[in-house]
């Protein structure tokens, strides 16, 4: 457990609030469908999470306001990002100098526009490792921040002790599902078994973006099943 602590403790000194070992095995199958050879590759990855500030968070309700949007894109979204891609870029980097394959994805990259999806999921890696569980919105719930969490993650095959996942705790909570503007959401429990689509029509959501970045992108910001969350708000 030492290299795990060490990185742990790296990862915390530059700016985590989040920190697990996930065991990919498991999802191998679908590892393969999303990002190919290059990714299923990978045993084991490191998730980094990094918590979203409340105060801005909740706001979105108001987020047609140019102020209230501006300040969720910069410190909920592009901020964020760049701080987690720092972090697994430099945990790459020692996990490189210990020996070790590393390959940092991206916070929030998207390398399909067909399937809307980057090269890997991040919230399959931090439930994985017992981070939190993948709610009725597809997004990744902690107990304690809800899905007002951004997530990065390192693939590596170096031979970490892993974390183990959490149950679903949902419930028939489906305030997520009622509050989305583009009913993209069936309200549907997260089965691993199972597509995205059987849950969340991501064409609407992209849709619905679209039209906004289309009047400005810079104000183009949702958020609202994030926001709408109970677990976020406890």
């Amino acid at each position: 457990m030492d290299f795990e602590k060490r990185l742990n403790g790296y990862a915390v000194t530059w700016g985590a609030d989040y920190f697990g070992i996930a065991d990919l095995t498991p999802a191998r199958d679908t590892i393969l469908e999303q990002g190919g050879i290059e990714t299923r590759e990978y045993p084991r990855s490191i998730s980094i999470g990094i918590a979203l500030l409340h105060p801005i968070v909740n706001q979105l309700l108001r987020r047609h306001e140019r102020a209230v949007a501006v300040s969720y894109r910069s410190h909920c979204y592009d901020i964020i990002n760049a701080r987690l891609d720092q972090i697994i870029s430099r945990l790459s980097g020692v996990l490189q100098r210990c020996g070790h394959k590393a390959y940092p994805v991206p916070a929030s990259k998207r390398v399909d526009d067909d399937r809307i999806c980057a090269v890997f999921s991040h919230k399959l890696s931090a439930h994985l490792a017992g981070l939190g569980w993948i709610g009725k919105n597809c997004l990744l719930i902690t107990p304690d921040m809800g899905p007002r969490v951004r997530w990065a993650t390192v693939l590596t095959d170096a031979p970490l002790a892993t974390g183990r996942p959490v149950d679903e705790r949902c419930g028939d909570c489906l305030e997520c599902v009622n509050i989305c503007p583009m009913k993209a959401f069936t309200g549907q429990s997260f089965r691993a078994e199972e597509s995205r689509a059987a849950r969340f029509d991501a064409g609407k959501c992209d849709q619905y973006f679209s039209k906004m970045k289309e009047k400005n992108a810079e104000t183009a910001v949702c958020g609202l099943c994030l926001y709408a969350c109970p677990y976020g708000k406890g």
